[in-house]
C-alpha cells in the first residue's frame, strides 16, 4: 500500500478510491495473502494495521467486530500524537470535540491529563501528569458511509457510533515530532497499564470478511 497515494486521494476527497483500497486489503487478509493480525483496541474496536512506515500508518478500524461487545466504543476523552484522516467505509461515526482548559489553581478541575505510552508488545502504560483541566463537551460531527473527516494531533475528542450499528473506517495517520498520545481521567487516578489483545488468524479473517461484506452491500 502506497501511503502518499492514499494521502493524495484523501486531499482530493476521492473516497471511492480510498474505499477500493480498503476493500482490496481486506480481501487479501480474507484470502490469506496478508498475515497481519487484528488487535482489540482499548476504545472498543478492532484495529487492522494495514501499513506501518516510519511516522506514517494506515489502519482499518472495525466497530462492533466482537459479538459480545457493543459497537459503540468507550467514550473516553483522548487526543492523538498524529494527524488523522479517516474515511467511513460503512455505518456512521460521531466525533465530539471537547473544550479542555487548564485549571490547576481554582480546584474546579474535572480531569487529570494522562500520557499514553504504547509499547510494540501491546502494553499501554497510562501515566498521570501534573496537568489538571476542566473538560466540557463541544461540537459533534457525524460522518456516514463514503464521507471523510480529519482530526489534527492534539485535538481532544470522544468517538462513538451514534446508532450502535456496525461501522468501519479507513484511517490514515502521520505522527508529529515531539507529540504524545493523551487521555483524560479522574484527578485522583494513578498510573496503570492496559493490554491490547492480538486476535488469532481465524478471528482476524472473520473480522475482515464481515467488514468486506458490508463494504460491498448496497446503501440502504
Amino acid at each position: 500500500m502506497d501511503y502518499p497515494a492514499l494521502e493524495r486521494a484523501a486531499r482530493r476527497h476521492a473516497t471511492a478510491e480510498l474505499m477500493r483500497h480498503a476493500a482490496s486489503e481486506l480481501d487479501r487478509i480474507v484470502s490469506g495473502r496478508r498475515a497481519l493480525r487484528a488487535v482489540r483496541h482499548p476504545l472498543g474496536f478492532a484495529c487492522l494495521p494495514i501499513l506501518r512506515d516510519g511516522d506514517d500508518g494506515v489502519c482499518v478500524h472495525v466497530f462492533g467486530a466482537f459479538p459480545a461487545e457493543p459497537a459503540d466504543p468507550v467514550p473516553q476523552v483522548h487526543c492523538h500524537s498524529w494527524d488523522l484522516t479517516s474515511t467511513v467505509l460503512y455505518g456512521r461515526l460521531g466525533n465530539r470535540l471537547m473544550d479542555v482548559v487548564d485549571d490547576d489553581t481554582t480546584g474546579d478541575a474535572t480531569h487529570r491529563v494522562f500520557e499514553v505510552l504504547s509499547d510494540p508488545s501491546g502494553v499501554d502504560r497510562i501515566r498521570p501528569t501534573e496537568r489538571l483541566v476542566r473538560c466540557l463537551p463541544g461540537t459533534e460531527q457525524t460522518s456516514s458511509r463514503g464521507q471523510l473527516y480529519g482530526l489534527p494531533a492534539g485535538e481532544f475528542h470522544t468517538t462513538r457510533v451514534p446508532d450502535g450499528h456496525p461501522t468501519a473506517t479507513l484511517v490514515l495517520g502521520r505522527t508529529l515530532p515531539g507529540r504524545v498520545d493523551l487521555s483524560l481521567g479522574p484527578p485522583s487516578a494513578r498510573a496503570h497499564r492496559m493490554v491490547r489483545r492480538t486476535c488469532d488468524a481465524t478471528e482476524t479473517a472473520r473480522i475482515a470478511r464481515a467488514a468486506l461484506r458490508r463494504i460491498h452491500e448496497p446503501e440502504p
